[in-house]
């Protein structure tokens, strides 16, 4: 039996070809890890139990901790299509709802730059199936972000050629209405940066279990299948916390650290195909020690699951383990010289360095009696 058959919540729902496509795929590189069997089991154990329904989840830790790999876990284990929206700082209530644009017609359309033509012209050829988001993502090759920015100098460029005229307009859904609407697993990434309280409300009103969205042009209900896994980053001095209306919506929280040692070693070996697994123990110790020191001296970076992916396969690759330590870990932590030293100074009190240059010395020898 599959984890999707394991986990189904809605047996009987049939998906479109198009959102089958959303469902994420595990790789075979994919570890389950606890958290991903205790979330899945959870939502399972509780989902036809009315206010006890779990469909909130929070998953709160560094980057590269893993967390968007779970909430994709999480779509492959449930069948339900996966989306994300990237939240920032300036959002406002059309970034949660969507807008309501006109449809201009072909002699205004002709006035237009040719770059302009091509956004409307791929709004109007769309079929409902993609949020404007995505559609101009798609378009024109940008981010979320860009894309909200581009969505209200399209609403300021529709008032200023529609010359007061009757004209027809189209509303077309944020990624959140249609993830929400229509039943997918939508990860919501970061909303701890959004300014705008009124936002934060829409966002806050939508996450209830039997809540609702009121569009412009009707009030839709919370697909019984949609599920919201917020992702944020642990929080540094300074940062905005997590808001705390938002946070007493969710009905299952995970605190994501890195993984255990051994879990850390088998993920690089199945993602890099380095087997090496004394370099690597002595890899995943000085990621640990790194992140420890961060967090003890408030050091803004982070030494995850990403880092030592990277690191370990340049090494692999033939480049000098000390030295790649920089460009791969250390610089993605910081590059304050003060702080790059407090940095050191832990490895070195471990004698990590001293156990790096052994391997790699070992390492190199063994590179040699293999070669021809």
């Amino acid at each position: 039996m599959t984890d999707n058959e394991t986990y189904n919540l809605s047996p009987e729902r049939k998906l479109t070809d198009a959102e089958e496509k959303l469902v994420w795929k595990k790789p075979i590189t994919h570890k389950v890890s606890e958290e991903e069997q205790r979330i899945s089991h959870e939502i399972k154990r509780n989902w036809n139990r009315g206010e006890m329904k779990i469909a909130n989840i929070l998953l709160e830790g560094d980057a590269g901790s893993g967390k968007t790999q779970l909430a994709k876990a999480l779509s492959a284990n449930f069948g339900l299509p996966y989306t994300k929206v990237t939240c920032f700082a300036d959002m406002d209530k059309s970034d949660i709802i969507g807008a309501i644009l006109p449809v201009i017609s072909s002699e205004q359309l002709e006035k237009m730059e040719p770059a302009e033509q091509t956004v409307w012209k791929a709004l109007y050829d769309s079929e409902g199936f993609q949020s404007i988001s995505e559609i101009l993502m798609d378009a024109l090759g940008i981010t979320q972000e860009q894309a909200a920015l581009k969505i209200k100098q399209l609403l300021k460029q529709a008032a200023e050629n529609t010359d007061g005229e009757a004209i027809e307009y189209r509303f077309y859904p944020s990624e959140i209405v249609r993830a929400y609407q229509k039943g997918y697993l939508l990860e919501i990434q970061e909303p701890n940066v959004i300014r705008d309280a009124a936002v934060l409300m829409a966002l806050n009103s939508a996450l209830e279990l039997d809540g609702s969205i009121n569009l412009p042009t009707e009030i839709i209900r919370r697909h019984p299948d949609f599920i919201a896994v917020i992702t944020t980053n642990r929080s540094y001095a300074g940062t905005r916390p997590l808001n705390e209306a938002l946070r007493d919506r969710v009905q299952h929280t995970e605190k994501m650290d890195l993984p255990t040692k051994e879990i850390m070693i088998e993920r690089v070996m199945a993602k890099t195909g380095f087997q090496d697994g004394k370099v690597l123990g002595i890899l995943a110790d000085m990621i640990m020690v790194l992140d420890r020191t961060a967090r003890a001296n408030a050091i803004k970076g982070v030494a995850g699951m990403r880092s030592f992916f990277y690191w370990a396969d340049a090494i692999a690759g033939g480049a000098s383990a000390k030295e790649s330590l920089y460009h791969k870990v250390i610089y993605k932590i910081t590059t304050d010289s003060e702080e790059i030293k407090l940095l050191e100074e832990a490895l070195k009190n471990h004698g990590l360095f001293a156990s790096l240059e052994e391997a790699e010395i070992e390492l190199k020898k063994n590179e040699n009696l293999t070669m021809p």
